[in-house]
């Protein structure tokens, strides 16, 4: 049985295939950019850790119906893994996902996206430290701009906070979030496995659900938890539906038709989307520190994917 999950075709009549991916390839970066909206406008109702639990709770329920026959089929391979799916989901659901909802409480949705949009350029360093990977003259020349331009945004352009590192505690929790969703990357490309694709990412969700039970159960106990309502449930279920088991499938759905290269378009819309989004519908109007960054993150991301590792494919 394959692991593959693909969205039945022929929904639009008279559209191809590759048509409505490439459609669908400008509307993945608004799924991804809702996590960051929904980041912002759930900071002072529902605690970060709590949101990030939930969310993944409601996404595997979500993949349920679709992955639960395998991996009970699978569960001698995931009793032989269980380390390594302990590793990946504590690494992508609840470090990369915790702290992106703890730097929303101090940092800016635009902060959020133009940082985060650097993580292809840190799987690919991390790919030749580790794994001695190859990177071309390009690709590390993308990489320094990128990091350059995180760098100014994080300091906001200004030298005096660098050197006094009075950095935004927000954008030091984003950065550490991108850093663990990059190690997730390359970790999940590298060590093997006996499952497949899909079934893997419900695996994966399942161990990052265990990793959070007992953050959530301590944030609980110091006092910090959401008051239950139709409002809190709503935004669990946008998160689940539209950033996590949407985008995933539409972004799979995306690459096996159009593949990885022009796939690969939607890395440089995500900032864009993002600011734009934080703009129009949260009113935070971007600096000119986020146009000088962006003016290096994007260029370097472009040169970066030209000799980059290939990024985690759930």
């Amino acid at each position: 049985m394959s692991d593959r999950i693909h969205p039945p075709t022929g929904i639009i009549p008279g559209l191809s295939d590759e048509r409505l991916a490439t459609i669908l390839l400008f509307v993945v970066p608004i799924f991804f950019a809702t996590n960051i909206l929904v980041a912002k406008a759930t900071a002072d109702i529902i605690p970060p850790v709590h949101l990030a639990f939930m969310r993944w709770v409601a996404t595997f329920l979500l993949l349920l119906p679709l992955v639960g026959g395998r991996l009970w089929v699978r569960r001698g391979a995931i009793a032989r893994e269980w380390k390594d799916l302990l590793v990946l989901g504590g690494l992508g659901m609840g470090i990369c996902g915790a702290f992106v909802y703890i730097a929303a409480d101090t940092t800016s949705a635009v902060n959020i996206g133009l940082i985060y949009s650097a993580s292809p350029v840190l799987i690919t360093l991390l790919s030749a430290l580790i794994y001695k990977e190859q990177v071309r003259r390009l690709g590390i020349v993308g990489m320094i701009l990128s990091l350059t331009g995180v760098m100014i945004i994080i300091t906001r352009a200004d030298l005096n906070v660098l050197l006094s590192l009075s950095f935004t505690e927000g954008d030091i929790w984003i950065l550490a979030s991108m850093i663990s969703w990059a190690l997730y990357s390359v970790l999940l490309r590298h060590r093997p496995s006996e499952m497949g694709l899909t079934t893997r990412l419900g695996a994966i969700v399942l161990a990052g659900i265990i990793v959070l039970a007992p953050f959530t159960i301590w944030e609980t106990v110091q006092g910090q938890s959401p008051d239950w309502g139709w409002e809190v449930f709503g935004w669990v279920a946008i998160l689940a539906v539209f950033a996590s088991f949407g985008a995933y499938q539409l972004h799979g759905f995306v690459q096996r038709t159009l593949g990885a290269s022009r796939t690969s378009l939607f890395l440089y819309m995500m900032p864009l989307y993002s600011a734009g989004l934080a703009w129009l519908l949260l009113g935070e109007v971007p600096q000119i520190y986020h146009w000088i960054g962006a003016a290096f993150v994007l260029p370097g991301l472009m040169l970066a994917n030209s000799g980059r590792a290939k990024p985690a494919k759930v």
